[in-house]
């Protein structure tokens, strides 16, 4: 049986008796409702450090007001049984009491340019809540490598610029999105879907590869991927977008074309439902020499083709 803990204390010591034997310390930060995505990164952290620490916790500052966090699922016995097939040693699930003592925080972690746009603009003060308890959980664990999803992509970003401009002493790590049989990306509010819904929801997944064969077939422009997104999701009636960009992959700034030295993401975040499903996928590079050579293509086609 995985032993759960409940506070600070409590998984410190167990830190410092796995240190004590020589182990290395790996976290796996998580808000429950645990599903094979999660178990994914629980078994790539089992693979680097020897004592994995699964934090559970519904953090209620990344909730903004009108949103889920009252029905957000709780489904602690079956997250235990996902943290074991994972290969976890311990499981931090503390209160909201045991996490903010005082019942709010005077102090919060910002990370400007990263977390105000996309997210950010559509979920005022989210990221605001994402790093301080992303913070406070690395500070209290202590952990030498951390991992995260890459289907929020956003959110890694931002986790990974605060660990680097805070010279915090862990190595940030994503793991790629695992994703259903028809492509739906894995998420704790998959669960909020109706059956039509659920079918519905595979849009997402569907937008996001035809943007990446436009480009694999040589579509540059942003602005026609964009809308190659919109348009695939505008054809499912059941889905409403929030947003669908094509930005910096490393930034999040938008770009005009897709190519040179910056590699460009694409994210759709995109309401179904009750659900809002956020994705997203790394366009194929383009090198220097591809876009040469398609400026220099004669009219006709390749070598007059």
């Amino acid at each position: 049986m995985i032993p759960v803990v409940a506070t600070i204390e409590e998984i410190r010591q167990s830190v410092r008796n796995a240190r004590s034997n020589g182990r290395t310390v790996g976290l796996v930060p998580t808000m429950g409702a645990l599903h094979e995505g999660h178990v994914r990164l629980i078994r790539a952290c089992r693979e680097a450090a020897d004592f994995v620490v699964v934090s559970i916790f519904v953090n209620p500052t990344q909730f903004g007001p009108h949103e889920d966090y009252s029905r957000y699922p709780r489904t602690l016995d079956d997250d235990l049984r996902r943290c074991s097939e994972g290969g976890t040693s311990v499981i931090f699930a503390p209160t909201v009491e045991a996490m903010y003592p005082t019942g709010s925080l005077s102090t919060y972690v910002e990370v400007p340019g990263l977390s105000d746009i996309l997210e950010g603009a559509s979920r005022p003060g989210h990221f605001r809540g994402v790093a301080t308890v992303v913070l406070k959980l690395l500070n209290i664990v202590g952990p030498d490598l951390a991992y995260f999803g890459e289907k929020d992509f956003q959110q890694l970003l931002v986790i990974r610029r605060m660990a680097a401009d805070l010279d915090l002493p862990v190595v940030i790590r994503g793991v790629p999105t695992v994703r259903e049989a028809d492509g739906l990306a894995m998420s704790s509010r998959n669960r909020y879907l109706g059956p039509e819904e659920r079918k519905a929801a595979a849009v997402l997944s569907g937008a996001l590869r035809e943007a990446v064969a436009a480009v694999s077939a040589g579509e540059r422009s942003t602005g026609r991927v964009r809308q190659i997104l919109r348009s695939r999701i505008e054809s499912e009636y059941r889905a409403r977008i929030d947003y669908a960009e094509v930005a910096d992959a490393t930034t999040l700034q938008p770009l005009d074309e897709v190519g040179g030295n910056r590699r460009a993401v694409a994210l759709l975040a995109v309401r179904v439902g009750p659900a809002r499903l956020i994705d997203n996928a790394l366009l194929p590079e383009v090198s220097d020499a591809d876009q040469v050579a398609e400026k220099q293509t004669p009219p006709g086609g390749r070598h007059g083709e």
